[in-house]
């Protein structure tokens, strides 16, 4: 099995909070740190401390120190995933996300992108079976994709061919896998849904694992 972790699974916000890029957002330049310092600057920061009531981050990602020993890589974005992908094809991939990033109807549908890695991977043979392990945060929030699962999968059947949908799972708050059984592990920061106060941890996480940077994350200051 490969194991991909989006750190916003992790980092990620509240309910009712109406800027949060969870409801939808780009993945630019702008998206990754302006976006953030507006989102401070409108709660009356100076650095993003401003942030956490609306953006915590969530208990268990220091669980994943367990995988400490397992080929591990890190990324900037899910975009960058294609790469590891190919190396390990062929494999069930576990993806602990926000997003299921198996299709959008938005974009180049052709062009790799956060939003349809896993889905492309399926269509050409790199990912055998795929499983979004959405966090329980998301049982909380209505609007969230892990929230109402079975909406969920009605809004991607027009999206996917239907041999490609049946080897797609999608779940909650599912446990962690054994170490023995993953064979890699992918570590993505996607900096533009997830707070930059919460940088630290990330990249502290990516040091215990000894990541191999595939594109290397980004660093954002605290002072705005």
């Amino acid at each position: 099995m490969l194991l991909s972790i989006d750190w916003d699974a992790y980092s990620g916000t509240r309910e009712l909070v109406f800027d949060a890029p969870i409801w939808g957002t780009r993945d630019l330049e702008h998206d990754r740190l302006e976006a953030w310092r507006g989102r401070a600057h409108r709660r009356g920061g100076e650095d993003w401390a401003a942030l956490e009531a609306d953006f915590p981050l969530y208990p268990g990602w220091q669980e994943l120190e367990q995988y400490a020993g397992v080929p591990a890589f890190v990324a900037l974005s899910h975009a960058d995933a294609w790469g590891w992908l190919e190396e390990f094809s062929g494999q069930d991939v576990l993806n602990l996300d926000s997003h299921h990033d198996l299709a959008s109807r938005s974009g180049d549908g052709s062009r790799v992108r956060p939003g349809n890695w896993a889905g492309l991977g399926l269509r050409a043979g790199l990912i055998r079976r795929y499983t979004c392990g959405y966090p329980a945060w998301h049982a909380e929030l209505p609007v969230t994709e892990g929230f109402d699962l079975e909406r969920t999968h009605a809004e991607l059947t027009p999206l996917l061919l239907p041999e490609v949908l049946g080897r797609v799972t999608l779940t909650r708050d599912l446990p962690l896998p054994p170490p023995a059984g993953v064979t890699a592990l992918l570590l993505v920061q996607s900096p533009a849904w997830t707070n930059p106060a919460h940088d630290p941890e990330f990249h502290d996480l990516a040091r215990q694992l000894h990541c191999v940077p595939l594109t290397p994350p980004m660093a954002r200051r605290s002072a705005l």
